[in-house]
């Protein structure tokens, strides 16, 4: 698949700036893939459109104010966005991965200074681009973002993130810390939408993926099978797993939540592995083997989830549906309107 088949015109007026007041009263396309209809709805009849038996599984990550500023020593601004702790046999104790943004590359043991006079200090890289840092004088990262961390909105939202965003950019089941990215099929759940599901005899369960670089990083790769996704943590609870067994076993349907919540779960369905590391890229081709349906939000071109999206209802209907998208002015990306592909 080309590089040019994830592309499509997206007006600039309507990505989403900010959220609506209600979550739940974004506006909801529903895609047929088997009749190839679309239906124009609301977020809060989401139980209208499924079934007695479904089981609804959500990514319960957490998302971090993963965003903090510092100096060098030569007085040069850096920006670090702190991804995730390192992993056994990545670096020392207590040390983190970061994307950082500064005009020189960062030598080993290089020092970076906080506002609030803690210091930061680079012990090697991961990756190209991805400086292994550990916190001086006994204060741990965990600490330092909490303290001084601000939240990081994706760079489509031309804002800075503002105190309301703290609340906004996060699910309300939001659970277990560790991404740097909401999973934004997420936000448009309510205590209402979840007690109408339940009322209809439609369940819920948990994954965790914590969304890092992997998911948002664009698509660069001519032929988009050479792209490489950065891997991310992801675990399947013992709950999750018998609540999808017995879904299978009454006939209902597993409605992922989001694209990160599917590539947990189809990661899991591949290796068998209930926790781990995924780089699990899905693109057209892809078979299917747990999501029966997804909800999911639209998309910027050339990037991993568009992909997703088009391997799970097929290129041309995504295309068709982001067009009547576009033509009745829905709202785009992560504080837009939502999508539902059965």
């Amino acid at each position: 698949m080309r590089l040019s088949e994830l592309d499509y015109d997206l007006p600039e007026e309507l990505i989403a700036q900010a959220p609506l007041a209600r979550r739940d009263e974004v506006r909801l396309l529903v895609l047929d893939r088997k009749s190839k209809s679309l239906e124009h709805s609301r977020f809060y009849k989401l139980v209208r459109h499924l079934r007695e038996g479904d089981l609804i599984v959500l990514n319960d990550t957490r998302v971090l104010p993963a965003r903090l500023f510092a100096q060098k020593e030569s007085g040069a601004r850096v920006e670090l966005l702190m991804v995730r702790p390192v992993g056994p046999h990545e670096g020392p104790a207590g040390a983190w991965i970061a994307l950082i943004r500064t005009h020189r590359v960062l030598k080993d043991n290089a020092r970076l200074i906080l506002s609030d006079g803690h210091a930061l200090r680079v012990t090697g890289y991961a990756r190209p681009g991805r400086p292994i840092v550990v916190s001086e004088g006994g204060v741990s990262i965990e600490q330092i973002l909490e303290r001084s961390g601000t939240l990081a909105l994706p760079h489509y939202i031309h804002r800075i993130a503002g105190p309301a965003d703290i609340d906004d950019y996060q699910t309300v089941y939001a659970a277990r810390p560790g991404a740097i990215a909401a999973p934004t099929a997420g936000l448009h759940f309510t205590a209402e939408v979840f007690k109408a599901l339940a009322d209809a005899g439609i369940r819920t369960a948990a994954v965790t993926l914590h969304i890092g670089p992997g998911t948002f990083a664009p698509v660069r790769a001519v032929e988009i099978e050479s792209h490489t996704m950065e891997s991310e943590w992801y675990t399947i609870a013992p709950a999750t797993q018998a609540a999808i067994e017995h879904t299978r076993r009454i006939g209902g349907r597993i409605i992922a939540v989001g694209t990160s919540a599917t590539r947990a779960l189809e990661s899991w369905a591949i290796t068998g592995d209930v926790e781990g590391f995924t780089g699990l890229f899905i693109h057209p081709g892809f078979r299917f083997k747990l999501a029966d349906a997804m909800i999911t939000n639209f998309h910027m071109p050339r990037t991993t989830v568009l992909a997703l999206a088009m391997a799970f209802a097929g290129r041309d209907q995504i295309l068709a549906a982001y067009r009547e998208a576009i033509r009745h002015r829905y709202r785009f990306l992560s504080y837009g309107d939502a999508m539902l592909i059965l």
